[in-house]
This record gives structure tokens, sequence and C-alpha cells, in this order.
């Protein structure tokens, strides 16, 4: 069964949250492994520099700005328009043929009243690989945040026309929802190369300086296990985990059936196509079932005409949503595996300080510093779990209502079709 709605952590601070390991009387809690009560040490967090074990800061500060404060407390209710401060469209699509390449740049238009930003407006042009990079950055300065996905980078070739109109309009849809989910999170909106992507007229300088930071740092920036192996998740993660499995096992069974009915239907559709003129030419050799032959071909073909928008808006707007969703909960599988990470290495310096190893001094701070994190990992993946559920239920609710409203109407449209002939069929009182 699925698991109930995780709460929100919200603005609640590290001190006030309950020790990760901790057993917990709590129901959505449940029990979870408990470490000897001589290894609780006291914490004194708000004196301490979150880190992750890497070595890159994790900043868990709020924000400046009011609306983000706002967004906090309300993290999963839609904001009314007069109360969001942060606009972000992606339309305009542009072919790009070069020497080396071709591609397609997307105008990205930017309109706010934060303070973080020198201009009310920005426009600038970004390629798909532009958006990689910010996602890639958004998870090594977040890593304790849900990330949203992009759509699939390859294409395969013969298949998909990557600069067909229907395929640019397609990602285009994705890249602006993509920018759309970034823009609505309390946390995410606030990152710093969030900001650069928006309003940087060169983005190529600032992908440099991200190159030769990563040299610096080398593999530092990717997250180090340091042969760390989790006991056991507490059972709400543990909940989530077999959730997330679920969810990806249906919707990717539910994902290549709509594809096989799509295929059926375009094959149904040429089949039709051949149909409907073969009563026409049967027309023209009866005189006396013109009219009525005629007609039948005439309603063929408007039933071809509304199988192919059904078609269409089954290929452009339901199979979109639920790749998204696919890639989605593969997005917080990995976040939920950074967290046991975390979890993972608190447990080994636990064991650490149990065994009071005197030549390992640093340990206790060490001990801390890996609760906070911990803790850290807990609240963010909570709060971005239930904002996730909240935007899935909206989105499911908003897809298939749109499917049942476009299959009623193809089924009207036939109706129609079919309905109209049938005075033509009907045998008529003959004249005097």
């Amino acid at each position: 069964s699925a698991p109930k709605p995780l709460p929100s952590s919200g603005p609640k601070s590290l001190r006030e949250m309950p020790h990760p390991l901790a057993t917990s009387s709590s129901e959505e809690m449940g029990p979870a492994l408990t470490p000897s009560p001589d290894l609780l040490l006291p914490r004194s967090i708000a004196d301490k520099d979150l880190s992750l074990p890497n070595g890159t800061p994790v900043d868990t500060s709020s924000p400046a700005s009011s609306s983000s404060l706002l967004n906090r407390l309300q993290l999963d209710d839609d904001l009314d328009v007069e109360t969001r401060d942060l606009f972000v469209t992606v339309d305009d699509p542009k072919k790009h043929v070069c020497t080396m390449e071709t591609y397609i740049t997307y105008r990205v238009t930017t309109k706010t009243t934060r303070a973080e930003f020198d201009l009310p407006e920005y426009s600038v042009r970004r390629r798909y690989q532009d958006f990689d990079w910010l996602r890639n950055k958004l998870e090594e300065s977040q890593p304790t945040h849900l990330i949203p996905p992009l759509p699939e980078k390859f294409v395969v070739k013969g298949v998909v026309d990557r600069f067909s109109e229907e395929f640019v309009e397609t990602r285009r849809k994705a890249l602006d929802k993509f920018l759309k989910r970034i823009t609505d999170h309390p946390v995410l909106s606030f990152n710093e190369h969030f900001n650069v992507f928006l309003t940087a007229k060169d983005l190529n300088a600032y992908k440099k300086q991200g190159m030769a930071l990563l040299s610096k740092m080398g593999e530092s920036v990717k997250y180090v296990t340091g042969g760390y192996k989790l006991r056991s998740r507490p059972l709400e993660f543990a909940a989530i985990g077999d959730y997330l499995d679920t969810f990806s096992l249906k919707l990717g069974t539910i994902d290549r059936i709509a594809q096989r009915i799509i295929k059926e239907q375009l094959e149904y559709l040429v089949e039709l196509r051949e149909y409907g003129p073969v009563y026409s030419t049967w027309g023209g050799l009866e005189v006396e079932l013109s009219e009525p032959l005629e007609g039948v071909s005439a309603c063929i073909g408007n039933c071809c005409t509304a199988l192919e928008e059904l078609s269409e808006d089954m290929t452009e707007d339901f199979l979109p949503v639920l790749r998204e969703y696919i890639l989605y909960a593969e997005s917080m599988k990995n976040v939920l595996k950074k967290r046991d990470q975390v979890q993972a290495e608190y447990e080994a310096k636990l064991e650490a300080v149990a065994l009071k190893r005197e030549d390992r001094p640093k340990v206790p701070t060490d001990v801390e510093k890996c609760q906070d994190r911990v803790e850290c990992f807990n609240a963010d993946l909570k709060a971005d779990m239930e904002r996730w559920q909240n935007n899935k239920r909206q989105d499911f609710r908003q897809l298939l209502m749109g499917m049942a409203d476009k299959n009623i109407q193809y089924y009207e449209k036939c109706l129609t079709a079919w309905e109209s002939i049938i005075p033509l069929l009907q045998d008529k009182p003959e004249t005097k």
C-alpha cells in the first residue's frame, strides 16, 4: 500500500528536529535504529558549519526574501499570482546551423521583483546543454533536494526527427515545465547558478569557471560514500523507497501500453484512409447508390480526422507527462540513496565513538556534524517528497481529465459523422 503523506518540516530549525536514529513514538515516523544513549552527544548546531562528506558546504539558512519565507510556510499550496515574485517562460525555438553542428536554442524570459536580480526583466537564449548544465549544478550545490528532471537528450535516429516542429515543441514544453518547477521551489529558486542561468548573456564564461573549480576539487564534488554500508533505513524512508519502486513499475507499464495503443491507432488510421475512398469509387459505378456511398466515404474521412487528433493529443500531452514522472521517480531515488549514504557514515562514526579509541580525539565533532547532515537530509527530503506528491496529484488529475475529454470528443465526432448518413440510407417514399 502507498505510504502516508509525509509532513513537511517547513522552516523548523535543526535543533528542534528529533534525532534521526532515535526511537520515535509518532505513528508516521515508526521505530528506527537506536544508538547507545552514551553516543547521543550534545549538539551546538548553530556554531557549526555544515558540510557534506566531500567538504561541500550545505546552506541551511533561509533566503533573505520575504517571499521565500512565505513559500516555506506554504510549501505545497498554490500561491496567488499577486504573491509570486519570479516568472520564467521558455518559448521561441530557433534552429542554428553551424559548420560543426546544428542545434536549437530557446528564449528564456524572466520577470521578477526579487532583490537578488539587478533588473526586473531578462531575456536570454539557451540550448539544451545549458539546461543540462543548470541541473548538474543544482545537484552539486543542493544535494539534499529533489531536482526536477529534464527530458531525455538523445532520440533514436530514423524514428524521431529532433528538428521537426512536433519534437521541438514537445521539448520546449518540457524545458518550460522544468524551469517553472525550479521557480516554484522555495530553495532552488534562490540558487546562484539558477540566477546565472536566467541572467547571464554569455553562459559559457560561467561554465569555464565551473570546470576550473572542478579540476581543483577533483572527485570531491561527487558524493563519496567512503565504503559505508547502511544497516537499515528508518521505516518512513523505507516506505518512500518501496512506493517509488512500485510507482516506477506501474507507470512504466502504462507508458509501454499507451505507446502500443498509439501505434495501433496509427496503423488503423492508415487502413481507414485507404478504406474511405473505396466507397467513393464504388459510388461512381452505382448511380442509384452514389449518394449514400459518398456519404459513407465522407463519414470515414471525418472519423480519420478525429482519430488523428486523438493520437496527436496522446503523443504530445499524455506520454510526456508519464515519462517526466518516471524520470522524477528516478531523481527521488537518487536523493534517497544520498540520504542513506550520509546515515551510513553517521552510523559508522557512532560505532567508532563506541569503541572509545583514544587515537581519534576529533570523532565526537565529526559525529556531531554528520548527525546534522542526516537531519538536514531528512527534513529536505520529506518536504520535497510532500511537495512532489501534491504536484503529482494535480498533474495527473489534469492529465486524466484531459484524456477523458479528448476521448469523449473523439467518439462524439464519430457518432455525429455516422448519424449524418442515416437519412441517406433510409428508404425514401416513392414519388407518384
